[in-house]
């Protein structure tokens, strides 16, 4: 029920307002999101006690810090040359050939994604790849777009591969171990799908040049290691955090707390210098969180999102199997329109809702609420639609955007009608390969 028109009216344009310069990408999104997250406590639409609260209404700290430990955790890694390492050695093992690299760097891209996060994984690949692509003599732009593909294809795995993915499992209090279990599957399967599709519409563009072998001889992948002491102890503690990971609905510990003791760990054991490795933490992504959670949840206090979570429910009601399609394919056209991000916060407090109208209104709701028969679909569709949208344009997913920045920077800019001839139609399978997986399993 709205009780306050003008409120909502209000709270609803900032938002909107906010979204639009989002997507047409005129001020930095950190900028925004922080501006808008400032005019609704400025004119009271959210309470500051609600707003930096624990509650479904305010910043979800367990994202912030889930991030931000793992972000410390990668940046202390890559000093140690580890990552450039694996791009070398598969670019090695393909023996130079351009279509055997784009599989097997893909390959390690994806993995990573689901084991770190994809932002991250591109961060350090794209540039690595850049190296790759100028020693073999080859285009990057193929390259490049395979990496996008394959990062938002791996993020879509794991709790912590993709920023959809953290906000799901931290509003629905899905563990680590159920991301494994419900979207491993699927992500796989995609990614199968994925080769082919690429290596079909790409064809004729990935030619080794006449020279790819002598060429191959200046690869040196022992070069790339750089501290070999440090890069032990981070193997070490990155196995512990991914075993704490597996562990933390056993513990009764959440995700944000095992990634933060990892973080702590590492710096303790490595007795790195902990300006260089704050300086190197991508706080601008950590703020535009803070600042998106703050405007969504003016939408919650001013109910609007309880109005169409409301409208919400009368469709589940009547036809619960087709809205979960609805949800999936809604999630996937919106998330490339404009970045998933956003998207997945707006939805995940009306999915709240819709649990609550399920469970017939309760004065407080529970885990168990959240995680009803009737809501797991609802779930998994919003996560898989988000995260596999996210490659249908160039401002889909975060990893989009970095990859383009670094190619941009390096002289190979990607354009964004270009990158849609490919995108659309791998999101397009991606999608319809999800439709089946939903229908099939959980309807």
């Amino acid at each position: 029920m709205i009780e306050s028109p003008n409120h909502a009216i209000a709270a609803g344009l900032i938002f909107l307002i906010a979204y639009a310069l989002i997507a047409s990408e005129k001020i930095h999104r950190t900028i925004v999101a922080l501006a808008g997250a400032a005019a609704v406590l400025i004119f009271r639409l959210v309470e500051q006690d609600t707003a930096f609260g624990t509650g479904h209404g305010g910043v979800d700290w367990n994202v912030i810090f889930l991030l931000l430990g793992m972000m410390i955790i990668v940046t202390i890694t890559r000093r140690t040359g580890i990552f450039q390492w694996l791009a070398i050695k598969s670019a090695k093992l393909a023996r130079g050939e351009p279509v055997r690299v784009v599989i097997l760097l893909s390959a390690v891209t994806a993995v990573l994604s689901a084991l770190l996060d994809n932002v991250t994984t591109v961060l350090f690949m794209a540039p690595v790849t850049l190296l790759i692509a100028d020693g073999l003599g080859v285009r990057p732009l193929p390259l490049l777009i395979a990496q996008i593909f394959a990062s938002n294809i791996g993020g879509t795995a794991t709790l912590i591969g993709d920023p959809p993915n953290i906000m799901v499992g931290s509003v629905a209090e899905l563990g680590f171990l159920s991301f494994i279990i419900h979207l491993t599957p699927i992500a796989v399967v995609a990614f199968i799908a994925f080769v082919p599709s690429y290596l079909w519409m790409f064809r004729g563009q990935l030619k080794a040049p006449p020279d790819v072998h002598e060429r191959m001889a200046g690869f040196d992948e022992s070069r790339a290691i750089q501290d070999f002491s440090l890069c032990k102890r981070c193997i070490a503690v990155l196995l512990l955090t991914f075993v704490g990971f597996f562990a933390h609905e056993a513990l009764h510990v959440p995700p944000a707390t095992i990634a933060m003791t990892g973080a702590a760990l590492l710096l303790l054991c490595t007795r790195v210098e902990i300006n260089e490795v704050l300086h190197e933490v991508e706080w601008a992504t950590l703020l535009f969180f803070v600042g998106l959670f703050i405007m969504v949840g003016a939408l919650i206090e001013t109910g609007i999102i309880g109005e169409v979570a409301g409208w919400l429910i009368a469709r589940a009601e009547h036809s619960p199997g087709g809205t979960v399609i609805a949800l999936l394919w809604i999630s996937a056209g919106a998330s490339g329109v404009v970045d998933n991000i956003p998207f997945v916060a707006t939805v995940n407090p009306m999915l709240v809702e819709l649990a609550r109208g399920f469970a017939g209104n309760p004065e407080q709701l529970t885990t168990a609420h959240l995680q009803s028969a009737a809501m797991m679909p609802f779930w998994w569709a919003l996560a898989l639609g988000a995260c596999l949208g996210g490659n249908a344009t160039l401002i889909g997913a975060s990893a989009n955007v970095v990859v383009a920045g670094i190619a941009e920077r390096n002289g190979h800019p990607i354009g964004f009608v270009h990158y849609m001839r490919y995108g659309i139609p791998i999101t397009f399978i991606t999608i319809v390969l999800s439709t089946v997986y939903v229908w099939l399993r959980y309807l």
